[in-house]
């Protein structure tokens, strides 16, 4: 083997060391010190549905009705917003600034809040251009569910971040 290849290994074989001695982890599934939770979410609202399958997916958490539940996760709001933040000379839209806001707390039956009123908030700017309509659809809608996705990940930190109830 030349020298290289020798340096290039040895890398390689100290680099996990290194990591490890820094306290370098990977981030691993959520550990909850709940057993069971109920989502106030309507059934149509894909960032609840997102989140019921993510506390579902996590294996040690099931989403049940309230009167079953050790904990109780009320959503206040749930709402898309666009908003226009950028126009030409002539008046016409060029820039949207979307959001996804996301307000809660939780509690426990017995009415113990464990977290206050919270709100979650996403934006993202969208340019906009009238000859590309559809494709600036299909961008704001990927944009919409990479928020979510942010929004539930924000929340199942938050959720595990609770150590009694």
């Amino acid at each position: 083997m030349g020298l290289r290849r020798r340096t290039l290994l040895a890398a390689a074989t100290l680099m996990p060391l290194a990591l490890a001695a820094c306290g370098f982890q990977l981030r691993q599934a959520p550990d909850f010190v709940f057993r069971t939770i109920a989502i106030g979410s309507a059934n149509t609202s894909s960032l609840g549905n997102e989140l019921k399958r993510s506390i579902a997916s996590n294996g040690n958490v099931e989403v049940t009705p309230a009167d079953r539940a050790q904990v109780v996760l009320d959503v206040l709001a749930d709402q898309r917003e666009k908003v226009v933040v950028g126009l030409n000379a002539s008046g016409q839209v060029r820039e949207f600034q979307l959001r996804t806001r996301f307000k809660f707390k939780l509690r426990t039956p017995a009415g113990k809040e464990l977290i206050a009123d919270t709100e979650l908030l996403q934006q993202r700017d969208i340019s906009f251009n009238e000859s590309a309509v559809l494709s600036k659809e299909a961008e704001e809608n990927l944009l919409y569910r990479d928020m979510q996705t942010d929004i539930v990940q924000q929340l199942m930190r938050r959720l595990a971040a609770i150590k009694t109830l």
